[in-house]
């Protein structure tokens, strides 16, 4: 029985995803459905946790949006996630960054990480 869920799981798998971190800036490019039409919509953001593994692997990205705090939760391997796009390396040294919920402003920054 396991066998046959590990073979399900496996077909599932997006190849080439997981090219970032926590930390990160990144652009999520997501389907939007409206009706009988369908769209992509760019949700940029810093990922504040990658959680999950195998095809329940998901990342959560936290963005500003008209100083209200905006957090969604992508699964990696969705269909509905077209590709996620990194737009800046953070420079961090914790798994979670759940502390950047509290903070405003330039408080809210991950320093950028320069190779």
């Amino acid at each position: 029985m396991n066998e046959i869920i590990k073979e399900i799981e496996a077909a599932q798998l997006k190849e080439g995803v997981g090219g970032f971190g926590v930390g990160d800036t990144v652009k999520v490019y997501g389907k939007i459905k409206e009706g009988n039409r369908e769209r992509i919509q760019v949700f940029e953001g810093t990922v504040l946790k990658i959680q999950g593994g195998s095809n329940r692997e998901t990342f959560t990205v936290r963005k500003v949006s008209n100083g209200v705090g905006v957090e969604k939760t992508w699964p990696m391997h969705s269909p509905n996630v077209e590709k996620v796009e990194v737009v800046r390396k953070g420079k961090v040294r914790r798994a979670k960054l759940n502390y950047l919920r509290d903070r405003v402003g330039k408080k809210a920054k991950v320093k950028e990480l320069v190779k």
